[in-house]
């Protein structure tokens, strides 16, 4: 234990200064992490080159080759060598490292991946000829010319064989292949006008396209719409909802699902600020704030979203691989996406995603299939006959029953009620039935729709006292004895930033000296609550996002408990007018296409898929 640390040597270090084949692994080192890293670079150069049609090729995974080729601007021949330079790049001039409109801008990713693998460039600039340079192990070679029509072509072979203890760390080929996939999606997601295509070369030849989509035309929101539908599925594009908002000069738009197409992890979650990809908590955070409201925790959101704002509101240079981006104001930016998110959502009124109906349909089986009788196996029209015959049911005397009354026909006694035009052109149809004292069924013009009656009511129940608490705000209850907590200062000046909207919320704080804040009020429908834990973790969703929504989940869980015990239970029977009732306050009330835990409050059947159930079409 008391030994000196290995690092730590006895004689004086002498400082060096790496070579440039040191330093350039280095910086692949951060820059490449695995081949997807590559793909991403490379696609994102040809991207800023002005490219609208990029074609991506790998083998094996990327490890023995990833190439892509486009038809952008081109790199003049004179500027190959300086292009595989560390930090040469005509993407900016270094004046402004924060006003950066392109994907690249370090200069660090041509030497980097010639440095770790084998690298060539054939590039042909407009009015230029066409030039080829290759680069192995950082070792560069001459420039010579070559054919091309326009554009470049980048190849890099045998990734990382120059740093062969980088293999070890990669996974199989078909998870490589997956990542490099995701990251085409991804940058095809950003940039909708543009054709991207994938191919897998494993085998050699021209290989086998695993992806594709072609460059969109028209208005941005449609062509978007588009393209979402090609690379997340029809699925996605029918249950999305249009999103557009501003604030404070950052814009938001692109689509959000539905809460009823939710999924078990956040892998449809695409997330863009200047139209670059990343992976920020704080718009994670922010989206997964937005549907608090309509989601278990188990359950996760699908959502693509853009967010652009002035290149000086945000610095994308926290990180080499560009992923991470820092706002300048970033409360303002989680506002914008919770506000935009509920207030989509909200319009889309008692709106169900399709996939409800498509599962329900999939959970009902035909009956089986009996064997093919054939035609010698057929008894005679005349032996059928006789069989009916003998099987029919004595006639009873048509003028009395066994009570000694009358006979009425069976369809003037017991057929219902015709249900009112006007209530069937509803989108929920109006009430026939209601089974096994929970579910009612309802008929539309269309179809029909099937109706948890718990379920729907715990909504309307929870969205009603949603807005008697905005309207008349939290009821607080005063403490006895306040309650004295110790932070941090940075803690304590951090939450009495924010006391003004935990007022609003019930929570009365006051500063009480240095690093310490009384607790003088709690929201009374928590009841007895420990305040000192309550402080503290809003204190540490403070530290880690900007902005707390721990007091007003923990509220609108309340909210949720007491609509789940005050709405229409299982097993009640419901008069016609009474489901009907319930059928039209859903049609007026925002979210009733989900309960409280985001499970679908009613399934809606088309017509025509109730006829293919039978084998009617």
């Amino acid at each position: 234990m008391n030994s000196p640390a290995p690092n730590i040597r006895a004689e004086t270090p002498i400082i060096r200064q790496l070579d440039e084949a040191a330093i350039n692994r280095i910086a692949a080192g951060e820059v490449v992490e695995r081949p997807a890293s590559a793909v991403k670079e490379l696609v994102e150069n040809a991207l800023d080159a002005g490219a609208r049609r990029i074609e991506v090729a790998q083998a094996e995974g990327g490890k023995t080759l990833i190439r892509v080729t486009d038809d952008g601007c081109g790199i003049p021949a004179g500027d190959l060598p300086l292009a595989l330079a560390r930090h040469a790049t005509s993407k900016i001039d270094g004046s402004d490292l924060l006003n950066i409109h392109s994907f690249g801008f370090r200069g660090e990713a041509l030497p980097s991946l010639g440095a770790v693998g084998r690298l060539t460039i054939t590039s042909r600039a407009a009015g230029g000829e066409g030039a080829r340079i290759t680069v192995s192990g950082g070792q560069m070679g001459q420039v010579t010319p070559a054919a091309l029509s326009r554009g470049t072509v980048v190849e890099l072979r045998d990734l990382f064989y120059a740093t062969p203890a980088r293999l070890k760390f990669l996974r199989s080929d078909r998870a490589e292949a997956q990542a490099i996939a995701d990251v085409i999606k991804r940058l095809a997601m950003a940039e909708p006008f543009v054709g991207f295509t994938l191919r897998d070369v494993s085998g050699g030849g021209e290989g086998r396209v695993t992806f594709r989509a072609d460059a969109e035309t028209g208005d941005l929101f449609d062509a978007l719409h588009r393209r979402l539908g090609r690379v997340l599925g029809h699925e996605f594009a029918e249950n999305a909802l249009p999103i557009e908002a501003t604030r404070e000069e950052i814009t938001l738009t692109g689509y959000a699902a539905l809460p009823t197409y939710s999924r078990g992890s956040s892998v449809a979650q695409y997330l863009f600020v200047n139209g670059r990809p990343v992976r920020d908590k704080l718009l994670i955070g922010a989206l997964r704030g937005a549907y608090a409201d309509f989601l278990s925790r188990d359950r996760h959101p699908a959502a693509v979203l853009f967010v652009d704002c002035d290149p000086h509101l945000v610095d994308v240079n926290v990180h080499p691989a560009k992923a991470e981006v820092r706002f300048r104001a970033p409360g303002v930016v989680r506002g914008l996406i919770v506000s935009a998110l509920r207030h989509a959502l909200a319009e889309a009124g008692h709106r169900a995603s399709t996939t409800v109906a498509g599962a329900t349909l999939g959970a009902m089986r035909p009956e089986p299939v009996f064997p093919r009788v054939y035609q010698m196996d057929r008894p005679s029209p005349g032996a059928l006959s006789a069989a009916y015959a003998a099987q029919a049911p004595m006639p009873m005397p048509p003028a009395q029953s066994s009570l000694g009354g009358d006979l009425a026909e069976p369809s003037a006694r017991f057929e219902p009620a015709e249900p009112a035009p006007e209530a069937t052109a509803l989108p929920l149809g109006a009430a026939r039935a209601q089974v096994h004292e929970n579910y009612i069924i309802a008929q539309t013009e269309t179809g029909m729709v099937l109706v948890d009656q718990h379920a729907a009511h715990e909504r309307l129940v929870y969205e009603k006292l949603k807005r008697q608490m905005a309207e008349n705000g939290v009821a607080a209850q005063a403490l006895l004895i306040p309650e004295i907590v110790t932070l941090s200062e940075g803690d304590a000046a951090a939450l009495m930033d924010h006391a003004d909207t935990l007022a609003r919320l019930g929570l009365t704080v006051e500063p009480f000296g240095p690093g310490t804040v009384a607790v003088r009020e709690t929201p009374a429908l928590l009841g007895e609550v420990n305040a000192e834990a309550l402080i503290r973790d809003i204190v540490d969703e403070l530290t880690d996002l900007g902005d707390s929504q721990t007091l007003q989940a923990r509220i609108e869980a309340i909210l949720s408990r007491v609509a789940c015990h005050g709405s229409i239970r299982s097993g009640r029977r419901m008069r016609v007018d009474e489901m009907n009732a319930l059928l039209r306050e859903m049609e007026a009330t925002p979210h009733s296409g989900q309960c409280n835990h985001g499970r679908p409050t009613y399934v809606e059947l088309r017509l025509a898929d109730i006829e293919r159930l039978f084998g009617r079409t």
